[in-house]
């Protein structure tokens, strides 16, 4: 398929051996860090919810319907608290295992379609990549995502390699049919729009209309609606009011205005993708032209052309929303490492030498700069923190740092294209992702809410089991799945607009209001930002602190002296 040389010690014992060291390192961490809102706390909880209320149809976040996204990553989640148990690490399993289940993908794909000197090293640029590595370690849905359309890409590259039996195309037909309802099912019509813009686009630039014959369109269509339908015709009949709002609303306005004030310019991923590969850029360029040269198949298919136009595509379709984060443009990340894969084999034991020792350069700059890291401290992250977390981002930098240096002296006694020496600097850049990454942990703690739950737990084990509980002018994204339990809105609906909007018996519109029913409640919890608490404490509201951070404070009603030894007395539920 190309001039890329094998000449690897690839047995399979090599490969198992990467592939459980890669394992240990993917997923032992996965529970040594506090949930992050928005993003984790959000997901989490959903999932949470649905597992306890065995609503499989209509998502719910803090209660209220959650119609933003599908729920395919939520089932997983909660499928997951089902059999381990609810917890940090349970939360983010889905994500890793569809990270770590891409990085197998990509090293199978370049095997099959090009040789397996590519699947290696293209599975070995994806994992240590901190693009890829650090959003298989986030619970958001970008991850899931972005495997499914990486599975619709490889199934359609693998489908289409010459002299395949027609059966094993329809196999890998179907299979990309079901990925991108799949990636439908994650998080909307992106999963089949950009896959579906991609394959025009192909056609019309490698004019390869015989493509469209190998397709299996109408069988492929039987599978794709077979998996996606169901659920959106249950959660409508349930819920009138979703078509407008997932589809106009989420799917159509998020893309095309700027309602969701997630706004960024038109370069705004090229920093993202610079940094995401960084351990890779010196030889990104130079992988694209090598790439360029490639060769089509004997029947006509171009997959260098697919990759490409599915990397320009969907990075400039990202570009021109108005609505940007940064982990919109993972789905190209699977097609940028195949890329590089095909390249390095070729890369000389010199280049290589140059490369590591610019690399080693970098490290040390990094780690010179991490010394002054307190200085970014504020009252939001005090400059304790940074000094807290600059310790583990040395020791990062400083792992990566040997292992660089431990890839220069496996270069030296190697030839061109070494395992090697780019295992062990992959394995730099992952172990400097990893170790940060875990570190972060430092921060999280605090924005998590996570050392209040104990004590808020504790409160609503002695009150009766409808005591409500109140988010004053604020939506706490990671509390409500560390204290299991979820809290009634007040003035400010969030991004829960929606759920406040179909169901308002189920929130409070002003914190008037809510004072009034405070005063009549008899028992009652409230989370409020600090600066709301001091002017509530000066107008003598009656609150007693049971928990409070530098960011919420948790109250309750105090309790009259006749309910006082009953809420005492009252077993743990």
């Amino acid at each position: 398929m190309n001039d890329t040389p094998s000449r690897l010690p690839l047995n399979r014992t090599t490969i198992l051996l990467l592939v459980l060291a890669l394992a240990v390192i993917w997923f032992v961490p996965l529970g040594w860090r506090h949930l992050l809102p928005s993003d984790e706390g959000r997901y989490a909880e959903m999932a949470r919810e649905m597992f306890v209320t065995g609503d499989w149809i209509t998502p719910r976040y803090n209660g209220y319907k959650y119609f933003e996204k599908p729920p395919l990553q939520t089932w997983a989640n909660a499928l997951t608290f089902a059999w381990f148990g609810i917890g940090e690490w349970q939360a983010r399993l889905y994500t890793a295992l569809t990270g770590f289940a891409g990085v197998l993908l990509i090293g199978f794909t370049g095997a099959r379609v090009f040789n397996a000197a590519t699947g290696v090293f293209a599975a070995i640029v994806l994992a240590c990549s901190p693009y890829w590595n650090l959003m298989g370690h986030f619970n958001t849905l970008d991850m899931g995502l972005s495997f499914w359309m990486a599975l619709t890409l490889c199934a359609l590259m693998l489908a289409q390699r010459p002299n395949l039996p027609s059966s094993w195309v329809r196999g890998w037909m179907w299979v990309c049919w079901a990925s991108m309802a799949l990636a439908v099912l994650s998080k909307g019509l992106v999963g089949v729009i950009l896959p579906g813009a991609v394959l025009v686009l192909y056609t019309l630039i490698a004019r390869d209309w015989a493509l469209w014959k190998r397709l299996h369109v109408i069988g492929g269509l039987i599978v794709f609606f077979v998996i996606v339908t169901p659920w959106f015709v249950l959660v409508q009949q349930r819920n009138p009011e979703f078509l407008n709002f997932f589809f106009i609303v989420q799917q159509f306005k998020r893309y095309l205005t700027p309602e969701q004030n997630r706004p960024g310019a038109f370069y705004y991923f090229v920093p993202v993708l610079l940094v995401g590969f960084l351990p890779w850029l010196s030889v990104t360029l130079q992988s694209v032209r090598h790439a360029w040269r490639t060769p089509r198949q004997p029947n006509g298919f171009a997959p260098v052309t697919l990759m490409l136009v599915w990397i320009a595509f969907i990075f400039l379709f990202f570009s021109a929303s108005h609505s940007k984060l940064l982990s919109y443009t993972l789905p190209i990340a699977p097609p940028i490492a195949l890329l590089i894969g095909m390249y390095l084999p070729l890369v000389t034991r010199d280049q290589w030498r140059r490369h590591l020792a610019g690399y080693a350069l970098f490290l040390v700059v990094a780690a010179f700069a991490a010394l002054f890291m307190t200085r970014l401290g504020s009252a939001r992250n005090p400059a304790e923190l940074y000094a807290e977390y600059r310790g583990w981002v040395l020791g990062a930098l400083g792992v990566a740092f040997a292992l660089t240096l431990g890839a220069l002296w496996l270069n030296r006694r190697s030839r061109a294209g070494s395992l090697g020496a780019i295992a062990c600097f992959g394995a730099a850049w992952l172990l400097l992702g990893t170790i940060a990454g875990t570190g972060h942990d430092v921060f999280g703690r605090l924005s998590s809410g996570a050392p209040l739950a104990p004590a808020i737990k504790a409160q609503l084990a002695k009150l009766p089991a409808d005591t409500p509980f109140y988010s004053v002018g604020v939506l706490d994204h990671t509390l409500p799945f560390y204290i299991d339990h979820t809290m009634i809105m007040v003035e400010h609906p969030d991004e829960l607009a929606f759920g406040v909007s179909v169901e308002p018996q189920k929130w409070v519109p002003s914190i008037d209001a809510w004072i009034e029913r405070w005063k009549a409640e008899r028992y009652a919890l409230a989370l409020i930002p600090p600066p709301t608490y001091e002017r509530l404490v000066k107008e003598g509201l009656p609150m007693q602190v049971i928990a409070r951070d530098s960011r919420r404070v948790v109250v309750m009603k105090p309790l009259a002296a006749a309910d006082a030894p009953a809420a005492v007395e009252k077993p743990q539920q």
